[in-house]
């Protein structure tokens, strides 16, 4: 297995590059690669504040990408239900960072907004 970095997927993604395009479809389409969450997470990052993506097409692209034969994702059921979350309006980044937190009884914030957005889920968020 090969892990892949946040610049494989989004050039698999976008091919903007035809060249590192190629490659990356090469790479992917080959199979057993390994992404790890925060590769996951930077490539959000960069999908919607450097190609324009909307976060709809955000979750689409990275529900997509996880799917694909041979792609094994660090940790699925994390990165399902971060996609749920952002579907129902919460940031990427926050929804990761609440699903990993399933354990615990609360997360703090300062976030008015990641307040507001995880009202009613499992995890308790609030301010310190």
């Amino acid at each position: 297995m090969r892990a892949i970095d946040t610049n494989v997927v989004v050039r698999y993604l976008t091919r903007d590059d035809p060249g590192q395009a190629a490659k990356a479809r090469a790479v992917v389409d080959a199979g057993n690669v390994f992404v790890g969450t925060t590769v996951l997470l930077e490539t959000e990052w960069v999908l919607r504040s450097v190609y324009g993506f909307s976060s709809q097409d955000v979750a689409d692209a990275l529900l997509a990408f996880a799917g694909l034969p041979g792609v094994s994702i660090e940790s699925p059921a994390l990165l399902a239900g971060a996609l749920g979350r952002a579907r129902a309006g919460m940031e990427f980044a926050d929804a990761l960072h609440l699903g990993a937190a399933t354990n615990c009884e609360e997360m703090l914030t300062f976030d008015r907004g990641f307040i507001e957005t995880a009202r009613g889920d499992a995890v308790r968020v609030t301010e310190p």
